[in-house]
């Protein structure tokens, strides 16, 4: 259960309370930036509020310490050119800091549940998992592209395709918890449907490649996400 918690708060810390200006201004500012420390008081208090154990305060105060030098050093060392790379990585520490501290710390403390049952929060975590967190997972790996130049002549609704991700996610995995895995085949099928006349109309190598890459990495971790949480429930 602590482990799920202290994950839930990582995402909502680091995905969805975490305004892209203020990216923005840490990238420019770097260590100066006032954000950088109030992103980290940000990851305190969603701990202290999930976790509602005083006991706890040893995991609270490393993993958030943990947090502001990993957060520091990746913004000294990043360039345009290892955005992509340190993204991955510094969650991928961001991670194995909640994890190392949930079982070297957790054994001597006392774990206080308030009113959520640990199937209930790990399907919270991996809902809002798929959400926003894919999506700029999603967005990071697509860096190496300039989709600007791909789809210059061809103007879509803002934010449409990042709706359009998160919705698909969250049904596959809707479907996959459920059981149903031929509504997955059936929404992969209606959606390279409705794609089909596009790519057709494109005659766009690149473009074609680039929306059959989205798709399958995008179906793919929701479809993982899924089996995940059927193996841990």
């Amino acid at each position: 259960m602590i482990l799920i918690k202290l994950i839930l708060a990582h995402f909502i810390g680091d995905f969805f309370l975490q305004p892209e200006s203020w990216v923005k201004e840490k990238e420019k500012k770097k260590l100066k930036s006032p954000k950088l420390y109030l992103h980290v008081l940000i990851h305190a208090a969603l701990m202290t509020l999930l976790l509602w154990d005083i006991s706890l305060w040893p995991i609270i105060t490393i993993i958030a310490v943990s947090h502001l030098i990993i957060d520091g050093i990746k913004l000294i060392f990043q360039k345009k050119k290892t955005k992509r790379i340190l993204f991955f990585v510094d969650q991928l520490l961001h991670v194995l800091v909640i994890i190392g501290c949930y079982y070297f710390l957790s054994k001597n403390t006392s774990i206080f549940d308030i009113n959520f049952t640990e199937n209930n929060l790990l399907l919270l975590t991996c809902l809002l998992f798929l959400t926003i967190p894919v999506s700029i997972i999603m967005k990071t790996i697509f860096l190496k592209w300039n989709i600007s130049k791909l789809t210059k002549n061809n103007q879509s609704l803002k934010d449409a395709g990042k709706y359009i991700g998160i919705l698909e996610r969250i049904l596959v995995f809707i479907f996959i918890v459920s059981n149903h895995w031929e509504a997955v085949g059936f929404l992969i099928t209606a959606k390279s449907v409705f794609r089909f006349g596009d790519l057709k109309e494109s005659k766009d190598r690149q473009l074609t490649e680039y929306i059959l890459i989205g798709t399958l990495i995008s179906f793919g971790i929701a479809i993982i996400t899924g089996i995940l949480f059927n193996i841990l429930t």
